[in-house]
């Protein structure tokens, strides 16, 4: 199990998320979206996974900001994703190929 959390410092649910590892003792890779946003490679595979749709905070000051809920095009919302990502809903938990938005215990019981 390869286990990484997308997140911040301050999110409440990304906070958890490490806690449900933790208690567990499953190792995982911590990376702050503060500092480091997701790859184009770890875009696609998350998005593959949950949906580009899924991934995008329409709560987050940045998305009124970017007029997000104008833009249709996928790949416009991508490049824009990777440019910004406070834009991301947290934490992101990826497994390998699997991934998850939110805090979803009951799917992480099934990774381990």
């Amino acid at each position: 199990m390869n286990i990484q959390i997308f997140g911040t410092r301050k999110c409440f649910d990304t906070k958890k998320a490490e806690r449900y590892f933790k208690e567990r003792k499953i190792k995982y890779q911590f990376i702050d979206l503060n500092q480091k946003g997701l790859s184009k490679r770890e875009l696609e595979s998350v998005k593959a996974s949950v949906g580009l749709n899924n991934l995008i905070n329409i709560k987050a000051k940045e998305y009124n900001a970017l007029n997000m809920d104008k833009i249709r095009s996928s790949s416009v919302k991508e490049e824009i994703l990777l440019d910004n990502p406070k834009l991301y809903k947290t934490p992101i938990v990826r497994n390998g190929k699997q991934a998850t938005v939110g805090y979803e215990p009951k799917v992480w019981k099934n990774w381990e």
